[in-house]
């Protein structure tokens, strides 16, 4: 990309290794606050080519139309259901994502944050530091035989099914339609599903089809001694049940690395012993990241070459 330098704006907030490396190969405006209150005029003036962004920012039509010059859109991950992919398909724009990258990694946090509620990690660090040793040494359950409930079963489900399998977990899922070629039960509803589960982790994609599936009767199914855990979309998590089940003891613990209205946690969320809540990071490491990168780069090569696109979005 040496020959070529496009006209970059990114949208969505990058470590400082990822805005070094971007700016050596394109001529990069960084805007982490995202769209809300850009100078959208401005941007049009520096003939702006691509947009990088993600399935949560997204890019509107009137985003789009604005960029007069804007040729591509990148989602900086897979995910990319607040893209109006119609808006780009009737402005010849390309949409492009980054499938499969960061799978192993988001599979690997959310076995973490089955393993840190089921052991209490959280808490019980924070009591031994204050010197309540004693007093907090009651037994916690584990993930051994325990029965895992998949929302969701694509490259990311798959993963956690088996990284569940090494604990000798039984597996079950819940999608549209059955997978006959995996070993696994199918539900054909979340709420069967949740019944069925000691631990109900979602890893499906997010948009409007997801939008609060798992509301407060998905959770009182779940049950008293049950566990939820969100790496997918916070939308999928109906998040005023969340809270008003975990209240009144209706689930266990949630463990969640996105929510609704992120990066605003509700108050509610942070003083309960029983939610461990990390900041969107489940598909960030330094290989995801490094693998993320490539694969943009291949994109905005491929875009200011002229030659069809490594990763265009599907349909």
């Amino acid at each position: 990309m040496n020959e070529i330098r496009p006209s970059l704006l990114a949208l969505i907030p990058l470590q400082p290794a990822l805005v070094q490396a971007l700016g050596e190969h394109c001529e990069l405006s960084y805007e982490p606050q995202g769209p809300a209150g850009l100078d959208w005029p401005a941007m049009a003036r520096r003939g702006v080519r691509a947009v990088l962004t993600n399935g949560t920012t997204g890019l509107s039509r009137a985003q789009m139309q604005a960029l007069p010059g804007l040729g591509l859109v990148c989602a900086f991950g897979a995910g990319f259901e607040a893209i109006d992919l119609a808006a780009a398909r009737e402005l010849g724009i390309a949409v492009t994502h980054a499938p499969g990258v960061n799978n192993a990694t988001v599979a690997d946090h959310a076995l973490a944050l089955m393993l840190a509620l089921a052991r209490g990690l959280a808490p019980l660090d924070r009591a031994v530091k204050a010197g309540l040793w004693q007093h907090s040494r009651a037994e916690r359950p584990t993930l051994h035989r325990r029965r895992l409930g998949l929302l969701g079963m694509g490259n990311i489900g798959q993963q956690i099914a088996r990284r569940a399998l090494g604990f000798e977990m039984s597996v079950a899922y819940c999608t549209r339609q059955p997978r006959p070629e995996l070993p696994y039960q199918h539900h054909a509803s979340v709420l069967s599903l949740a019944a069925a589960s000691d631990y109900l982790v979602l890893a499906c994609p997010g948009g409007p089809a997801t939008r609060h599936l798992v509301n407060r009767e998905v959770l009182r199914a779940l049950g008293p001694t049950g566990f939820v855990v969100n790496v997918a979309r916070g939308s999928v998590l109906h998040s005023g049940d969340l809270i008003a089940a975990l209240q009144a003891g209706e689930i266990a613990g949630a463990g969640l690395d996105v929510l609704d209205d992120e990066p605003a946690v509700p108050a509610e969320l942070c003083r309960l012993d029983q939610v461990l809540l990390t900041p969107h990071i489940s598909g960030r490491s330094p290989e995801a990241q490094r693998a993320q990168l490539a694969c943009l780069l291949e994109n905005l090569q491929a875009f200011c070459a002229g030659r069809a696109l490594p990763n265009p979005v599907p349909g």
